[in-house]
């Protein structure tokens, strides 16, 4: 099959995809647009709310099947936008436009490629494709509501931008809601147990205290109190003081340690996780493709920040075209030589190992 052709129709899809509005649970016409993908190339796929799949031709029961997956919904444009956010267009070699970076580069590239490897003979691998929805928002009609729907997943690759180095590892995350108390009164009053004040000690626990397993490919487990509320009016003490903080836990904690951690040792009078499954996710150094990426060149890193990985319990290597730094940003953009070469290496290291 020939990649440049396949290069050229990743690219117009991107296009429609940019087009048309698909903000996490509200994916219905992007979904149509890569149905019509594989309409087009006679591909049999399913779909399941706003998540496409499909398998490849040859897919064999008892073979290690390897899934890609990326996403097509996105996050709502943010007020600094110069440009449409839905206008797909291409100046300076930049493709401009809302989900062009996270991550519908990385789909469309993920996309090309299962499909130049749809009718592959005899693979190693078997390949399953996942175009899912709701990853922005952690949804529940996401990646991790096709788990039970789709063939077992032994290894997987997700597509998100790392400019095409391997991300081997990737932090998972934990939410609290934390609570400090106090007595209510009125201001003009003397009150030793002010709710306000006994954050002060609280915070400062938070910002000082370092969990003790550093991991060699994320470093430290990261906290960070980033939402506080208390009070109602200026001459009244609150009881209480609400928290949120924000857990990046590294491949050496499970997220249930942390959570016992903390509610063992934080000092506040209460502190509970919203959810434990967004765990961190790895892959080790030597499976083979990660030596088969190192071979074409690509580095290892590390990634803080949470993609669909967070919900899969086989090894995954995130990997894909732009770069994690534009993600969510103001006139989001993708290179097209980053599609171009995406498309290259995701077939290069298939090729190496089916």
């Amino acid at each position: 099959m020939n990649i440049e052709k396949l290069t050229q129709e990743a690219l117009e899809l991107l296009k429609n995809l940019i087009k048309t509005q698909s903000f996490s649970s509200e994916e219905e016409g992007t979904a149509t647009f890569i149905e019509n993908w594989f309409n087009r190339y006679d591909i049999p796929f399913q779909r399941q709310a706003n998540n496409i799949w499909a398998t490849n031709k040859n897919f064999k029961e008892g073979k290690t099947t390897l899934l890609l997956n990326s996403h097509h919904d996105t996050v709502q444009p943010n007020n600094g936008y110069t440009r449409d956010p839905y206008s797909p267009d291409i100046e300076d070699g930049k493709l401009y436009g809302l989900g062009s970076n996270d991550a519908g580069g990385c789909l469309v590239s993920l996309i090309a490629t299962f499909t130049y490897f749809f009718a592959y003979e005899n693979p190693k691998y078997n390949l399953v494709l996942v175009a899912s929805g709701e990853e922005e928002s952690s949804g529940p009609n996401g990646l991790n509501s096709m788990l039970k729907v789709i063939p077992h997943i032994d290894v997987a690759i997700v597509g998100e931008p790392t400019l095409m180095n391997l991300a081997i590892a990737e932090k998972g995350l934990v939410v609290f809601d934390a609570q400090v108390l106090g007595t209510p009164s009125h201001a003009a009053h003397p009150n030793d147990n002010n709710a306000i004040y006994n954050c002060i000690p609280v915070l400062q626990w938070f910002k000082d205290f370092k969990f003790e397993k550093v991991s060699e490919a994320l470093g430290e487990v990261k906290m960070t109190v980033t939402q506080i509320k208390g009070g109602k009016q200026h001459n009244a003490v609150p009881a209480d003081i609400d928290l949120v903080v924000d857990v990046r836990v590294n491949d050496q904690y499970s997220n249930k340690e942390i959570a016992d951690l903390l509610q063992a040792q934080a000092p506040c009078d209460s502190i509970k996780p919203r959810s434990l499954r967004l765990n961190s996710s790895s892959i080790p150094k030597d499976h083979e493709l990660v030596k088969a990426g190192i071979a074409l060149g690509r580095s290892t890193y590390g990634s803080p920040t949470l993609s669909d990985q967070a919900v899969l319990s086989c090894p995954s290597l995130k990997l894909g075209p732009g770069d994690s730094t534009r993600s969510h940003s103001a006139d989001e953009y993708i290179y097209v030589k980053e599609i171009e070469e995406g498309i290259q290496i995701y077939i290069d290291l298939l090729e190496s190992i089916l």
